[in-house]
Formats: structure tokens, sequence, C-alpha cells
């Protein structure tokens, strides 16, 4: 129980990121798309190298320890990782959302309002990276998983931010924007209590939920992230933005890990 609250607790944190992230727009702040690609950017640095260096080589170590040989430990971590990409892009495809920057996907909404399809469009986003830093505390490893709830909450305030910015720019006034912002968020503890509650169930799910963590959050940088910030004209903005997540997360997994 003690592993479950911490990762409900710590994806609650970094959850909360992303209402600090938008207070700015409180203040009639705004930015430039040059500074919101680098923001987003660094968001999508931070998720990489999440991927990689916090989920998915600690998902191989686990495999390699219950199957006792490193082949089947990489075909567990792929298996995993194919399965987490699949999901997402399964729920993307049927859930309807929008995007700002790439329109209506998913199913016919009906009458659902622009502002719910907005807030579907995030938890596509979010849900994955509470599950990651759940699951990061469901081996026990504490220092992971705390690595894992700063960098992304780290990465959820420069979205926070771009969210309330975004929505004032389509004509919500800014306290409205800022708690939709906010509440966008709050997406993140489910994926963590989830996460931490069914991979803390059986040890052997603890390689596959690590693995299937990094393929969501592989999604969501390929599909949403990159194709958005490299379409402006703004691609070395960017590029410098991913690169400072990318170090900004790895030094803090080798640092706290």
């Amino acid at each position: 129980m003690e592993i479950i609250l911490w990762g409900a607790l710590a994806s609650l944190a970094a959850g909360l990121m992303t209402g600090v992230g938008a207070l700015p727009a409180l203040a009639g702040r705004s930015l430039s798309r040059r500074a919101n690609d680098a923001l987003l950017g660094f968001a999508a640095g931070v998720m990489l190298s999440a991927s990689y260096f916090s989920l998915l080589l600690p998902g191989i170590e686990a495999a390699e320890a219950l199957a006792g040989g490193r082949l089947a430990a990489a075909l567990v971590a792929a298996a995993g990782l194919v399965l987490g990409v699949a999901a997402v892009a399964a729920i993307n495809a049927v859930l309807p959302h929008e995007h700002f920057a790439q329109g209506l996907e998913g199913t016919d909404p009906g009458r659902m309002g622009r502002i719910w399809l907005f807030v579907l469009a995030i938890a596509i986003h979010n849900f994955p990276e509470g599950m990651a830093v759940g699951i990061g505390f469901a081996g026990g490893d504490i220092a992971r998983g705390t690595a894992l709830a700063i960098g992304i909450g780290l990465q959820n305030a420069p979205e926070g931010l771009a969210v309330a910015v975004a929505l004032r720019g389509v004509g919500y006034p800014v306290g409205r924007a800022v708690l939709v912002a906010t509440l966008t968020g709050l997406i993140e503890p489910a994926g963590g209590l989830a996460g931490v509650v069914l991979v803390t169930a059986s040890a052997a799910l603890l390689p596959w939920g690590l693995a299937f963590a990094a393929g969501a959050m592989l999604y969501v940088i390929s599909h949403e992230i990159i194709p958005d910030i490299h379409s402006h004209g703004h691609a070395g903005a960017a590029t410098a933005g991913l690169t400072a997540g990318l170090v900004v997360m790895m030094v803090l997994d080798v640092a706290l890990g």
C-alpha cells in the first residue's frame, strides 16, 4: 500500500505542474510560436529520455532477472513497447478528440463541445505519462519513480502554459483557460494509480508495464508533439528544446537512480 500511495501522490504532483505552468496566463503572458515550439520540444525530450533511461532499460533488466536470458528479456521489452504504441494508437483512433494543429481526430464526436474534445486530446497525452510515473514506483524503486515524477512534472509546466495560451487564442476567458489546463493535468493521477496497482499486483508484470509505458509515450512524441513543433518553421528551436529536455531527464535519472 505504501508503494501504491507513493505512485499515486507522485503522479498527482506531476499532473499539478500543468496548472502551475499555466499560471503566467493569468497575468496575460503569451508565448511566441518559436518559444512555444522550443518549450514543447523540451517536453518531448524529457519524455524521450524517460522512455529509454527510466522505463525501457529498467524493463529489460527486470525481464532478464525473471526470464534468465538477454534474448528473452529483449523480446519481452520489444513486445511490451509495441503493445504500448498499439494501445495508444487504438485509443487515438476511437476516442473523439481535437488538437489545435491536427484538428478533429477519432470517431464522430456528435454534439460534444470543442472544449471537451480538447480535454480528451490532452487525456490521451497525459494518461501514459501518469502511468509511467506509477509504474516507476511499482517495482519498489523510489529513486527511479522520483526521477520520473520530477521529469514529467518539469515537462508538464510548459505544456500547461501552451494549453492555456492556446485556449486564450480561441476566445476562452483567462480564468477558464487556466482551469482547463489544470484539469487536463489531473488525468495523470488516474494513469499513475492504474499503473502502480496493476504492476504491484504481480512482479511478472513489471517488465511488461515499464516497456508498455515507454511505448505509449513514444507514440505521443512521434504522433503528436514532434509533428506539431516542426510545422511552424522553428525546427532549430524545437530541436534545441528537445536536446535540453533529453539531457535534463538523463541527468535526473542517473543522479537519482
